[in-house]
This record gives C-alpha cells, sequence and structure tokens, in this order.
C-alpha cells in the first residue's frame, strides 16, 4: 500500500479544493510513492511527533496542523518547524497536513464537537460559495434512465437532504454527421432528428470531472453534446462552523461546566451570562471569531471556539455568550475523526492516535 493510495482516499472524502485560500493542506514532506509501514495521526506536527512515529515504525504522520504554511528558505534548525523537518526528512518520515478542507465538511471536525455536546438539527454556520455547477445533458430518450444512473452514482444530484435530484425536459434535437463519423442514429451527411431528453443536475465543483466522465462513457452518442453553468447557490453540507440545537434548554452556567467535563478542559473564557438559558449553540473548532456575526444572525444563545482576542469579546454585545476553550481543546478530538476514517478503509498496516500532549499552551 502506498501513501498515495492513503492520500487519494482522505481527499475523496475532504477534496483539497474546500480548503481556504490561506492553508496548506497536503503532503508537505516525503514522497507520495513510498509503501505505508504505519501511520501516526496528530495535531500538530512537532520533533517530538516525530520520534514518535520512530519508535512505533510509522513512516507516514497525518497532522490536522500544516507544520508549513509559507514557503521555507532556509534550513538551519532554528525553530521547531526547521527542525521537525530535518528530523522527519533524515529518518524518511513522511508527514501529510489534513486542515480546512477536513473543517470544512458538515461531517467534519466540527461534528465531532457538536455531536459530543448532543446538538440536533445540526446545519452549516457559514456554508461557502461556488461549490456547486449544474450540468446538462442531452440523451436518447431510451437512454435516458441508464445515463441518469451514472451521474446520480458519480455524486450528482443532491441537495441538501435529498439525492437523485434532476430535472427532465423532452423535445427534439437535430445533427448532421459528417463522412468520418460513426453515428450512433443517423446516416452520414443527412439531417437527422431525434427524440431526446435533456437531463439537468447539480453537482459539487469537486465532482465535475468524475460526473462528466461517467456521463460520457455511458452515453451512446460518438459526441456528447452538454453543458456546464457555475451557479451562486450554496452549498449547505460545506463551510465553515456548525450550528444547532439542544434537546432541552439548560442554564448557561451548567451548559459551560457541561463544556469542561465533556471536554476534558481546565477553564473557558467567555463574556458575560447574557443569556439565562442554552438552547441554540454555534461552535468553530479552532479559529472561529470571524463567524461572531453568522453565529449572532442565526440567533444563537452561545458560540464556542477559540483565539478570541481581547477586543473580540465586546462584539457579542449583550447578544451572544462567548466560550473561548481553547484551540488545542477545541480540536482535539479531530484526531479521533481521523483514525475512525482510516480504519474503514485500511487494515494492513497499524494506525496510531499520538499519546503527545502538544498543546502549547499551559495553565496554572
Amino acid at each position: 500500500m502506498k501513501i498515495n493510495e492513503v492520500i487519494n482516499y482522505l481527499e475523496a472524502i475532504a477534496p483539497p479544493n474546500l480548503q481556504e485560500d490561506y492553508d496548506n493542506s497536503g503532503l508537505l514532506v516525503g514522497n507520495k510513492d513510498k509503501k505505508v509501514n504505519g501511520i501516526l495521526i496528530c495535531l500538530d506536527s512537532t520533533e517530538q511527533i516525530i520520534d514518535e512515529a520512530i519508535e512505533k515504525g510509522c513512516n507516514l504522520v497525518i497532522a490536522h496542523h500544516p507544520i508549513v504554511f509559507s514557503g521555507l528558505k532556509k534550513f538551519t534548525a532554528s525553530n521547531y518547524i526547521e527542525k521537525t523537518i530535518i528530523k522527519a526528512i533524515k529518518n524518511d518520515i513522511n508527514i501529510y497536513a489534513f486542515h480546512t478542507n477536513l473543517d470544512n465538511l458538515i461531517n467534519g471536525v466540527n461534528s465531532k464537537l457538536a455531536n459530543l455536546l448532543e446538538l440536533q438539527n445540526i446545519r452549516i454556520l457559514k456554508p461557502k460559495e461556488n461549490q456547486l455547477v449544474k450540468i446538462s445533458v442531452f440523451v436518447p430518450i431510451n437512454n435516458a434512465d441508464n445515463i441518469r444512473n451514472a451521474m446520480f452514482n458519480a455524486g450528482a444530484g443532491n441537495i441538501g437532504n435529498y439525492s437523485n435530484c434532476s430535472f427532465n425536459n423532452e423535445g427534439q434535437g437535430s445533427f448532421m454527421a459528417n463522412k468520418d463519423s460513426k453515428p450512433y442514429v443517423g446516416v452520414a451527411e443527412k439531417l437527422h432528428f431525434e427524440k431526446e431528453v435533456k437531463i439537468e443536475v447539480i453537482v459539487p465543483v469537486h465532482l465535475k470531472n468524475i460526473v462528466i466522465k461517467q456521463m460520457i462513457e455511458s452515453h451512446p452518442y460518438e459526441e456528447v453534446a452538454y453543458d456546464i453553468y457555475s451557479l451562486e447557490n450554496i452549498h449547505s453540507k460545506i463551510g465553515a462552523g456548525i450550528i444547532g440545537e439542544l434537546d432541552n434548554e439548560i442554564s448557561s452556567k451548567n451548559f459551560l461546566l457541561q463544556i469542561k467535563e465533556r471536554l476534558n478542559i481546565s477553564s473557558i473564557r467567555h463574556t458575560k451570562l447574557c443569556k439565562d438559558n442554552i438552547k441554540t449553540v454555534a461552535l468553530c473548532g479552532g479559529s472561529g471569531s470571524f463567524l461572531l456575526k453568522n453565529a449572532i444572525k442565526q440567533n444563537a444563545d452561545i458560540f464556542i471556539s477559540a483565539d478570541f482576542k481581547y477586543h473580540d469579546f465586546f462584539d457579542a454585545n449583550n447578544k451572544i455568550i462567548i466560550a473561548d476553550i481553547g484551540h488545542f481543546e477545541s480540536e482535539k478530538l479531530t484526531i479521533d475523526l481521523i483514525d475512525e476514517l482510516l480504519k474503514k478503509k485500511f487494515t494492513k498496516f497499524a494506525i496510531f492516535k499520538t499519546q503527545i500532549n502538544t498543546n502549547p499552551i499551559n495553565y496554572i
């Protein structure tokens, strides 16, 4: 089993195009054609993590956070990034980052936290734009079912909680095949009219090429007529943060204590408890202050995230409770998520969750 096979599996779940512009997910150190001996999962790639990988016989480290966000101009072991990369290369350890493309899935990092807090009716807090296209294709009536199903099986036709969605309009198409053609219907160099169906389906951008490939392979025509339209519709399953509801209201103080207990964290920074009870909860693992306005707009009682600056807390403006639970603390469940995803697919090598706490922040 090669590293590339692991990467292809993960990126089929969370495609690289879903990552944010600032991000650097993907294979950062190593060779994708190397054989996988074992995988170590962590939040942060550090020297200690590389040592742990060596000790456990793992040559692939899968981290949530990229160790490199921008270009490195020298490798002189002057900081932890350079030291970690040098040690990884010396010991033939590959490092792969699985970051905001995983964050942006509705069943990704944030859903682990939402499930722990027992939220219901979860949906994306800020859906991502420009993630959908519409594909229209003209097919002979007798072949419509086969082609439509091929597109559905490739990932087309999903709208929210509905699948196999399409619009079908019957009409008459015309064409004249030249002398070098091999027409499925009609005769070369003679105008032909054919009863056809125009099938229209919505497709996620990252599946566009796969859907088109399956559509063409299942189509009987020598030349397939189809159109692709960019859509401004939001993708309800992709984006930043999550919002949901508790089954029953709970007092604000008790909910904060519940967060501490379930996440096993020592402290929470929070604004004034301007809500007596909590029912609607918004959350975002990692640095989520940019979503505060979205949480307020959607009438959340509390917004759980991390890395709020001093003045960010004023922006709550007594409309919402901000609960800053810490960056590491809000994302540590990612290790379990990646472990679950990998163990569903791979059994030929060992997969370990790190035993090292890489949180650089300590509390007294």
